[in-house]
Order: C-alpha cells, then structure tokens, then sequence
C-alpha cells in the first residue's frame, strides 16, 4: 500500500460510511481497547519449557490478558501410587521433574520413613544431599541454557550459552551415571536410605568436576552480566512484588528472586543439612534479572555444600535395611505425614496415607511448577509478546509435575 492509503486507512472512522466502496476488508484498530486479539502461543516444546499453552488477549503486541491452560501431561502418578509397593514407587516420583529426579524420589521417601519411624544411618543423609544438590545444580545449568535460548539471538550468545551450560550439565550427569547407570531417571534413593554407594575414585572425580562448573559459572556471567541486550531483556520485566510472592505461595528461586530468604534447608532442615554451612541467597528486584542471579548464587552454595559433605562423609552403611530383598518387605502403619523438600524450583511435598498395608493408601504431590505457574497471569500483564517467553522462562516450570 502506498502512505496515502496507509494514511487513509489509519484516519478511517469507526464506523464506516455504508455506501462508500472499500479498498479492502479493513479492521479498525484502536489500541487504547477498541479491538483486541486472542493468540494461542503453546502448546509446544520450543520457548514453552513443556506443553504450556498461554491463551493470550493483546493489544497490538501488549498482553492484557491471560489464560493459562495445563493439562498436557497426563502422570497419573498420584494414582500409580497407590498400585505400587513403598519400595517401587520412588522410580515412578522420578517422572514427576524429569529434570531434577532426584529431589521428588526425595520427598517421596522422606514421607514414607516419618510414618515407618525408620532412621536413614549418616552415610545415607549424606549421600541424599551430595545428590540433590548436584541435581540443584545440573538442573539450574539446563534452566539457563534454555532461557538464554528461549530470548534468542538479540543476547549475541543465547546459542553459546545453551551449549557451555550443556556441556557442564553432562558432566554432572556423567557422575550420576556412573553411580547408578542412569542419566535422567535415577531410583538412586530408597526408603530407609540410598539404593547405592559411590564406588572407588568417585569423590575425586566429583570434586574436579565441581571445580570445573564453577569456574564455568564465572565465565557464564562474564558473558551476560554486561550485555546490553541481556539486561535490557531481563531487568524491570516479569517484576513479582514481595507481597504477591507471599500471598500466591511461590517459592524457590521464585520467592528468594522477590527478596524472601526462605529455604526449607535452613527453614527445617532435613538429612543431615543443619551440618553444612551455606547461605540463602536472595534478591530484592523481583525480575527476571533477579531469579537469574538467584539461581547462579544458588549453584555456587550447592557446590560448597557438596564438596562439605565430602569432606565429611560418614562411614558406614548406606541404609536401615540393607539386607531388603523383597519389594514388599516395606510396610508403613496407619497413619498420615506431609514430607517436603527445597527442590530447584522449590518446595516439593509429598503427602501420604497410610493403611498399613505394603502400599499407600493415598497420596497427594505437591510440585513447585504447579503453584509457582499461579503468577504468571499478574506478571505477564503489560508486558509485549516477545517478554513472555523471557518471563515464563525465568519461573521455569517442569511440566511433569504440573498436570495430574
């Protein structure tokens, strides 16, 4: 069209003179609320870490509206639970986080030795935690690849960062593999303690690779830290208040990012962390900038909590029942507990009822991504298109454990 008829189309009035003969179908935009436009953005895997759908309402490009839609995933695990023995289940809890297995086996068995009065000797609590924070850390590692890609070429590294963060990622999957034989899927703990021992050279082997990923931390916050695209894509966009945080019940980087210093490790610790010592890191901004630095504080504490427990680790047995054979053997009383853990993206709560049978009555999960998914409705408003992605990604939901 030439910028006469641009001109023309632009000045038209709201309701057209009947008897006018039209150049074209014309749609009259007013972007102050006359017209507004429904967009499916999801359900697919790029960009929406999952099969998240946001039916979004727009003004032009500015989102002022949103219907987040879940239900892809079908786990049926809560249900498959009450179909296996305490002893089979905690494979089943890997499926829920996929990219941290580790932490939901944990809470998983946390709930089923409180209602069994079983103790976990100390070798085990300390093998608990070397794995979930080397889980915190592969699984923080893969959320900023991603994100970096997910807000594109305009970083002038996004690709670059996925590719570094992967390649320390596999290291750490590495040592898990050579733990258990696995590199996603895990059945690493057990009730009444940890289905494995490390084997001979595995602690040095830990120990270089930890060495390595923190020296790749820096190197990854030297490439974003002062790129202007990074911060012009991250600071001030996506801003959850402190009192928001609060009142939706978010938690994880989610909640510390908002300023909130609340971790269930130092809140009520569990296994054996009330030996380490590490700090909570959080931060005031409530952004998108803020989870991120959150998040990169958050793999330096874990790697010094686990080089601690190394340095520290017990002798002994590895579980209060060494010599299980039968899956069934596991038997809970009657009764009723909610076990919860600090999880990459946050709380992880398992609640269990028991009959006093050799499987669970009932058991109702409690995923971090399901209730931290809850704010996006009061933070992607006002912000453009191109900001969900970027917004979205810095809650960085799994959906495993979001769908039932």
């Amino acid at each position: 069209m030439t910028p006469e008829t641009l001109d023309r189309l632009a000045r038209a009035p709201a309701t057209p003179d009947p008897t006018a003969t039209p150049l074209r179908t014309r749609v009259e935009v007013d972007y102050s609320g006359g017209e507004r436009l429904t967009l499916n953005m999801g359900p697919q895997h790029p960009s929406a870490h999952g099969v998240f759908r946001a039916v979004l309402t727009l003004e032009g490009e500015t989102v002022v509206g949103v219907d987040a839609v879940i239900g892809y995933l079908h786990r049926c695990h809560e249900k498959l639970a009450e179909t296996l023995t305490y002893a089979q289940y905690p494979s089943i809890a890997s499926k829920t986080d996929y990219v941290a297995a580790m932490t939901s086996e944990f809470a998983y068995v946390l709930a089923a030795e409180a209602l069994a009065k079983i103790e976990v000797p100390p070798r085990g609590q300390y093998l608990r935690v070397i794995m979930a924070e080397l889980q915190r850390v592969a699984s923080h590692l893969l959320w900023l690849g991603t994100w970096c890609m997910d807000m594109g070429g305009a970083l002038g590294g996004g690709a670059t960062i996925f590719l570094y963060c992967i390649r320390e990622r596999e290291r750490i999957l590495d040592l898990f593999e050579s733990l258990v034989g696995a590199r996603l899927l895990y059945g690493f703990y057990q009730v009444g303690g940890t289905r494995y021992d490390i084997p001979t050279g595995w602690a040095d082997q830990c120990r270089k690779t930890l060495d390595e990923v923190a020296a790749r931390i820096d190197e990854y916050e030297r490439l974003l830290d002062d790129n202007p695209f990074f911060e012009a894509r991250s600071k001030g966009v996506g801003v959850l208040s402190r009192e928001l945080a609060q009142s939706v019940g978010v938690s994880g980087p989610l909640l510390r990012g908002s300023g909130i210093d609340f971790d269930l490790r130092k809140a009520e610790p569990y296994s054996s962390y009330q030996d380490f010592i590490f700090t909570v890191p959080a931060d005031p901004g409530g952004d998108c900038l803020a989870r991120y630095r959150v998040r990169m504080a958050e793999m330096r504490q874990a790697i010094a909590i686990v080089k601690q427990a190394l340095d520290k680790l017990p002798e002994g047995t590895i579980s209060s029942r060494p010599g299980l054979k039968s899956v069934a053997q596991v038997r809970v009383p009657v009764g009723e507990t909610y076990a919860r853990v600090e999880g990459p993206r946050g709380e992880v709560g398992c609640y269990l009822v028991a009959d006093g049978s050799a499987k669970p009555y009932r058991m109702k999960w409690r995923g971090a991504s399901f209730s931290n998914l809850s704010v996006l409705p009061h933070i992607l408003v006002g912000h453009k298109i191109a900001d969900v992605v970027a917004i979205m990604g810095s809650v960085d939901p799994v959906f495993g454990e979001v769908d039932r």
